[in-house]
């Protein structure tokens, strides 16, 4: 790894983490994508979620008075459920599946979630929540999106939701590293420099997103939210087909 390409991973870490310390993902959508170039997709996922791991873990750290216990056992039910399924079907990961999947995501948050009645804090839904959210991040990397739709209609603050949702997220990103140990194992040691190095650079840039989110109002935090991750998406879903064609 030459020095300009680990200064730039550097870089990408602090920007990454730092959106997602604002809105709670989008940051972790674009970390993934630069990996991809990298790397092969399992080890892109497996490395994706060392980092994330980082990223969530402070984030929740950040905001754990916040943090709804009650909510965050039912969900992790839900990703050990889809877990377990994964291990069962033997399931890869692919290059086009993951770019498209992903592109196609951001399309959960312009949902008529009104009439849906999505709600994290009912438990059934906090239960679904953690099975599909765990299923795509296991599957595809990132799992933001199908996240955001069962908390961005609740009547939770935001902090609470970025918490929740943080917390959820670092044991998702646990989960997904311990499915792909095997592909993160073939990494450098440049590689595992290059992780030791992000880990201190993904905490400065969350605890700077955090900071940004308490100057946020609820209503601008749930709209930019939504903007953010359909740009992502639609980069994301042009890649995919670009490579299917």
């Amino acid at each position: 790894m030459t020095v300009v390409l680990f200064a730039g991973m550097t870089v990408t870490v602090f920007l990454t983490s730092l959106l997602s310390g604002i809105f709670g993902m989008a940051g972790g959508m674009i970390l993934l994508w630069v990996l991809l170039f990298l790397v092969p997709v399992a080890t892109a996922i497996a490395v994706h979620g060392l980092v994330q791991m980082v990223s969530n873990g402070s984030r929740a750290w950040f905001s754990r008075d916040y943090l709804d216990y009650r909510i965050l056992a039912t969900l992790t039910a839900g990703l050990f459920s889809a877990a377990i399924l994964l291990i069962l079907v033997a399931y890869r990961p692919s290059l086009i599946v993951v770019s498209i999947v992903v592109g196609l995501l951001p399309i959960l948050v312009w949902l008529p979630l009104g009439k849906l009645e999505l709600d994290a804090s009912k438990p059934l839904h906090a239960f679904t929540c953690g099975f599909l959210s765990g299923g795509l991040a296991i599957g595809v990397g990132v799992s933001g999106p199908s996240i955001d739709v069962f908390f961005i209609r609740t009547n939770m603050d935001r902090r609470t939701v970025i918490a929740t949702k943080s917390a959820i997220q670092f044991l998702t990103h646990a989960t997904k590293v311990a499915f792909y140990w095997d592909a993160a194992m073939t990494l450098s040691s440049e590689g595992w420099l290059a992780i030791a190095a992000a880990v201190p650079i993904a905490v400065l840039g969350t605890r700077s997103g955090n900071i940004i989110l308490h100057r946020m109002t609820d209503a601008d935090f749930r709209a930019w939210t939504r903007w953010i991750v359909t740009g992502i998406g639609a980069v994301y879903f042009v890649s995919g087909i670009m490579q299917l064609a």
